[in-house]
């Protein structure tokens, strides 16, 4: 593929890793060759760079494919997951999974993404409902709208909840900013 196939979202091989396409602009400018101005991000580090290439310059695309897992269980060092098709498990390490590791329960469904059949990435439902184990209790006083306090939920995350959580309460997470979202009935 050359820059003018650049959409956001595909995915490209460059020195040896897997990036994808963010953002990206053809620029013309008067006088010289056109080029294109883009910002990739990085499969394995997650760090987003900017990068400008010639107009019409070629690299190679990199074809993900992405098919859920369940996640079953951890030793300590590795995390096993099941394809609920085929019921094949398989092992992926802390690194593998990334940030998202905090939210991991029992029996949660995953989309694990593979290039040329290696798992290269997890990502983790946007959105969990866990229960709070852990929060410092609520005083007269505390309102809906004001402020936050730390509270530990099932997995071991630490979210900011509103000051009338209390222990048992199931809440809401976003799990792409760590956002509590709201209280579960």
């Amino acid at each position: 593929m050359d820059t003018s196939d650049f959409r956001n979202g595909i995915s490209i091989l460059m020195d040896g890793d897997i990036y994808t396409i963010v953002e990206f602009q053809h620029v013309k400018p008067g006088k010289g060759g056109a080029f294109v101005r883009s910002s990739i991000k990085s499969f394995k580090t997650g760090r987003t760079i900017d990068k400008t290439w010639r107009a019409g310059e070629r690299m190679e695309q990199a074809f993900l494919e992405r098919r859920p897992m369940q996640y079953l269980y951890n030793d300590g060092t590795e995390y096993f997951l099941m394809d609920p098709a085929t019921f094949e498990q398989t092992s992926v390490t802390k690194e593998q999974i990334g940030s998202g590791i905090k939210y991991l329960k029992d029996n949660m469904d995953l989309s694990v993404m593979t290039h040329k059949e290696a798992i290269i990435g997890i990502e983790v439902p946007s959105f969990v409902e866990l229960e709070v184990t852990e929060t410092a209790g609520s005083e007269k006083g505390d309102t809906a709208s004001g402020g936050g306090k730390p509270a530990t939920v099932e997995t071991g995350a630490v979210v900011t909840v509103p000051f009338f959580i209390k222990v048992g309460d199931k809440v809401k997470i976003d799990t792409r900013n760590d956002q509590y979202l709201e209280r579960v009935k």
